[in-house]
């Protein structure tokens, strides 16, 4: 399907009946507002002039890779070729001395990997977690065709769903075309994930992310498991990985004394916040939480940045990226 269809589809209305003005949903996106985000994604920078640091946590002050380089052919060996480039297979079925030969790869994958495990359809502020990560998928989507890039992703709701880097606008409307049902919160709630379903999505992006690719990770990063570790150690070894924190504000500031009702959309409860007690263990547990997050994205060299259920997602990844320390302060701003 083209932009421009998509860009006209709408509900049929009853013939006289006039259209109303399209709102966002805080609770499901739709194709329209990830197509209208085009617009938004233009003062978003992904190139790799771009220091790695400009997201972040931690301090690390490598740069992104860059693009890489494709095998071209392999041709016979010329005097002053660099051994390093032999092509051994070639050199042994021929009988003559070959090398291979490389162009300058032209698009840079980037891959998003979104969490849409039940979990991310929650939010007290703003629009769901999972919205959150739809929107900044399809921003990160548009900011990589616009500089020549490829986009892919991997979705996860239960089920895997791999979505192989392509360039163009085609790659971005696909994505959207998959984000759009993936985000469904009346299957993502219902979805059987495991406690650690983080690793398996993990290992499943190191297949899909190649070489010298530019990984985001959009989770709130509560399935953390045994080999978040190595799997995020593995990835940062060929590509620059960043990682974006989804958030609520009841994760980051613990409501006034009160008794609030909550509902995971079949069962119903009360957050009772009146005892001093209580208030202190659920701070003393996000508290926990962010921390083990930070550590962990420091200790494999991943920069972290926070996303909040409500934040305007284009300005803080745009921010973000550009001066890491105007984002903590508008994050800090949003929650107070």
């Amino acid at each position: 399907m083209t932009l421009h269809r998509l860009l006209r589809w709408r509900k049929r209305l009853p013939a006289g009946q006039e259209a109303t003005q399209h709102y966002p949903s805080v609770v499901q996106v739709e194709h329209q507002e990830l197509i209208q985000l085009r617009q938004k994604a233009r003062d978003l920078r992904l190139d790799s002039r771009q220091p790695a640091r400009s997201s972040i946590a931690g301090n690390h002050g490598s740069r992104f890779r860059g693009r890489g380089m494709d095998y071209l052919e392999s041709r016979g060996y010329q005097p002053g070729d660099d051994i390093r480039s032999m092509d051994w297979r070639v050199t042994a079925r021929s009988g003559r001395a070959h090398v291979k030969v490389y162009q300058e790869e032209r698009e840079r994958p980037v891959v998003t990997m979104i969490d849409l495990g039940p979990g991310m359809f929650f939010a007290t502020r703003g629009a769901f977690k999972s919205v959150v990560a739809a929107r900044a998928a399809a921003l990160i989507g548009w900011a990589a065709v616009r500089n020549g890039d490829r986009i892919g992703a991997l979705l996860f709701n239960g089920g895997h769903r791999e979505i192989r880097p392509l360039g163009g606008q085609r790659g971005v409307l696909r994505l959207i075309r998959e984000l759009v049902p993936a985000s469904d919160p009346r299957a993502g709630m219902t979805a059987k994930a495991g406690d650690n379903h983080l690793d398996e999505a993990l290992g499943r992006l190191r297949r899909v992310a190649r070489p010298g690719s530019l990984v985001f990770i959009l989770s709130d990063f509560y399935a953390i498991g045994e080999d978040t570790h190595r799997h995020l150690q593995q990835l940062r070894k060929h590509n620059d990985v960043i990682a974006c924190q989804i958030v609520d504000a009841l994760e980051l500031e613990v409501p006034p004394p009160g008794q609030y009702a909550v509902t995971d959309g079949s069962h119903n409860g009360i957050l009772d916040t009146r005892s001093g007690k209580h208030r202190q263990a659920c701070q003393d547990y996000f508290a926990a939480h962010h921390q083990a997050v930070r550590t962990l994205m420091s200790q494999c060299a991943v920069p972290l940045l926070q996303l909040s259920t409500s934040d305007d997602v284009a300005e803080r990844l745009r921010i973000a990226l550009q001066n890491p320390a105007a984002a903590q302060a508008m994050l800090h701003e949003a929650v107070a």
